[in-house]
């Protein structure tokens, strides 16, 4: 059943609990921030800018931006900077257009075939469709390929590596099979698709295929486009394979942008560009190949939807694989507009979402690209009807986000020094569906998100988006402990920040509250980065009334707007305080599962080693022994974590009477507060930054370095944890426990200030 059914299913018993999370029922209730006759006036204020967003314009603006190719480098790409820049300053923004010059590699030369057993040329091409007025834009389109893959002619034999994750390759060692000199075959998916080729490298294969398999997003889904809204079978994902997580995003020729004069390194030098050649195919592509393969059978887990057995080979499959880049220099084309502050002009509330697309566009990331110009020339409206931001408010559409956040990464760290001065929170959006609110960020800005969520409407239900979600969550709950704390809980729990989009610098590098927000789940498709990804289909399947985009619009503006103009910012750390000890707990847990799995691979030896002695034909291979994991010492965090609770349950003591009496010190007082505050998800960071990546700063949240996407938390100890560094993770126990002792001591220091106003 469809989620949305399923929620429907509990609404009435969940009735009382809907009509007092409704977004009417707050109208008169406290504005978390502000005194209660700065709140009435900010309701106002609000109300007024939820009613100016158009789903006519969305849609007008989207038929524009996603009318043709728009990758990096393009004619049409700059055209839409300059298209949004008018936009801008026809709405009242002091608007400008930043460029940065970027290593954007194009392929030159494609070649994937199948030389044994039997032979067989790949088509690596999309076909247009009759139906889709704009994927016959051939001229224009960008070829099927891997950015920052590695050039190079190889051939070898065929491997299939399932999702390509280090798991699946400890598989394959229990199999008995190797990837040394093969050519790897894996398909998309559980991970960054740069883990891929990387993971790959690391085991000795000298080339990587990426395919998409049906079961994924393809007809194992629904009906393929254009009858449905999945991958047909010629359909691909193009992508960069950058290793950002291990190293850093952005331009890979320029590691410090933050330094002007910092030379750049050569392509051959380039620690992220990946190791050895790597193409994207379908799934029509895959069949031939994968079905050539020998060998054992795939454990049941790896088997795809494809009409074939699935082996894992190598067998006598052979292939060549074929990638010849042009790494040529682009032009990015950053367009920046500024709301100038009134009385707190420091302090800058960032928001962002990139214009550039790999093709055409529309769902990623035109779809929230257009939600974000709705937000704009709604608070133009606004500053025409009198309406000024007491905080500055800078609007950002960012170029180059597909390739690896060149755009986004560029401009932060060149304004990194004002950044880190002056940046309240930086909220992010990269694309835009139908269905629920999926929240990310810093848990600082928890407790602010879910009074936003409190205040949107959902414009199907009629809920507010927040309860939609949280009767889906309980309904979808894999435990009746989680049942329970989604009911009792205040508060839905917020995803921690990973990467792959344009939050990524602020976060973790520069240490920026942030967040990334966007509705999905209800518009299942598989056009992801191919050229069917355009106007019509995202008209056809996804928000085809543009309603989840003024939703988008509504949501995101009333984050920025309360942000902005909150007397004392809305950051609240009791949340925070509740999910680092969730996140502590899951740790010492890991490690006893770690600890558990050493014992079973122990016992599993010696198993075998007495089946071989009764019958040698039954000998089997298997895994490496390993040691059991030594106690680590958890002291350090476990106290921290005690002094961070106490810290934050005073702090919230303090501001809700500070609240109450309304605020009433002097401006100067409040920003010297406001000025603490900012620095609490600085405090997180540590200059040294992660074991073995400086340039990732915050030792709370981080992309992992074999996942990518998904995030790691607390990675320094759960990454010294899974990877069998021992030393290094009792290490990084003491450097979390310091960021949090920090963190609590400046809470305390706003305490006092904050008690010192309702004295």
């Amino acid at each position: 059943m469809r989620r949305s059914i399923l929620a429907l299913l509990v609404i009435g018993s969940f009735l009382h609990s809907a009509i007092a999370d409704s977004p009417q029922s707050g109208e008169t209730a406290p504005l978390d921030g502000f005194s209660s006759q700065h709140a009435r006036s900010e309701r106002e204020w609000e109300n007024k800018f939820r009613a100016l967003p158009s789903a006519d314009k969305q849609r007008e603006y989207m038929q524009l931006l996603a009318a043709r190719p728009h990758h990096v480098g393009s004619a049409y790409d700059k055209q839409n900077a300059e298209w949004i820049l008018g936009k801008f300053k026809e709405w009242g923004l002091d608007a400008h257009i930043e460029t940065f010059k970027v290593l954007f590699p194009t392929p030159k030369r494609r070649v994937l075939e199948l030389i044994a057993p039997t032979h067989y040329v790949a088509k690596l091409e999309e076909p247009a469709i009759a139906e889709d007025p704009t994927s016959n834009q051939r001229d224009e389109q960008l070829p099927t390929y891997n950015a920052y893959s590695r050039d190079g002619d190889v051939t070898g034999p065929l491997v299939y590596v399932n999702y390509g994750l280090r798991e699946d390759y400890e598989r394959l060692d229990r199999l008995g099979v190797s990837v040394k000199g093969a050519i790897v075959i894996a398909r998309y998916g559980r991970s960054w698709r740069g883990m891929k080729p990387k993971i790959a490298a690391e085991h000795g294969a000298i080339g990587c295929i990426i395919y998409s398999d049906p079961r994924d997003d393809g007809y194992f889904g629904g009906d393929v486009f254009p009858k449905g809204s999945m991958r047909p079978d010629q359909g691909v994902q193009r992508g960069s394979v950058l290793d950002f997580a291990s190293n850093y995003p952005g331009d890979p020729l320029t590691p410090d942008r933050g330094d002007p004069n910092a030379p750049k390194i050569t392509v051959r030098d380039a620690p992220s560009i990946s190791k050895i050649p790597t193409l994207p195919i379908s799934y029509g592509d895959a069949q031939p190949l994968l079905a050539a393969l020998t060998g054992p059978m795939a454990p049941e887990e790896w088997r795809g939807a494809l009409p074939i057995p699935y082996h894992v080979g190598p067998g006598a499959s052979k292939v060549r694989l074929v990638v010849e880049s042009n790494w040529d220099i682009k032009d990015v084309n950053d367009v920046i507009a500024r709301i100038p502050g009134s009385s707190e002009a420091d302090e800058w509330v960032v928001r962002g979402n990139h214009h550039d697309g790999w093709v055409n566009g529309a769902e990623d990331p035109i779809s929230a690209q257009v939600a974000l110009l709705e937000e704009a020339r709604a608070f133009g409206e606004l500053l025409k009807q009198g309406w000024k931001p007491k905080r500055t408010i800078i609007y950002c559409a960012w170029d180059g986000e597909e390739p690896m956040l060149l755009g986004s990464t560029a401009w932060a760290e060149t304004h990194g020094r004002e950044l880190q001065e002056h940046a309240a929170a930086y909220i992010n959006t990269d694309g835009n569906g139908r269905g629920y609110l999926m929240l990310e960020g810093s848990h600082s800005l928890e407790h602010f998100m879910n009074d936003v969520a409190r205040t949107i409407e959902d414009p199907e239900s009629k809920l507010s988006v927040f309860e939609r979600e949280r009767l889906a969550d309980i309904v979808q709950a894999k435990s009746d402990d989680e049942r329970k704390e989604l009911r009792q809980r205040p508060d839905l729990r917020m995803m921690a920040l990973g990467s792959g989009t344009d939050f990524t610098t602020f976060i973790d590098h520069l240490g920026v509250a942030s967040l990334n927000l966007g509705y999905g789940g209800e518009d299942e498709g598989g056009i992801y980065h191919s050229i069917y990804d355009d106007f019509y289909w995202y008209t056809h399947f996804s928000d085809t009334n543009f309603v989840y985009g003024v939703a988008l619009s509504q949501t995101v503006g009333t984050a920025v707007i309360r942000m902005a103009d909150a007397d004392v910012l809305p950051y609240e750390f009791t949340d925070f305080s509740d999910t680092m000890q969730k996140y502590a707990k899951d740790l010492q847990k890991l490690l006893q599962e770690k600890q558990d799995e050493a014992r079973e691979r122990e016992q599993e030896l010696k198993e075998g080693a007495f089946r071989a002695t009764l019958d040698p034909r039954k000998a089997t291979v298997a895994p490496p022994a390993e040691d059991v994991p030594p106690h680590l010492n958890f002291a350090p965090l476990e106290n921290a974590l005690d002094t961070l609770n106490k810290s934050a349950e005073r702090y919230k003591v303090a501001f809700n009477r500070a609240e109450a009496a309304g605020f009433t010190g002097s401006d100067s007082q409040l920003t010297a507060i406001n000025q603490k505050l900012i620095q609490s998800e600085r405090c997180l960071t540590d200059p040294a930054g992660l074991p073995g990546r400086p340039w990732y700063k915050h030792l709370i949240y981080a992309p992992g370095i074999y996942s990518g996407y998904a995030p790691k938390t607390m990675p320094g100890i759960r990454e010294g944890i899974e990877l069998r560094h021992w030393q290094e993770a009792d290490a990084q126990i003491g450097r979390v426990a310091h960021v949090l002792e920090s963190e609590a001591a400046l809470l305390d220091s706003a305490s006092t200030d904050l008690e010192s106003l309702s004295k």
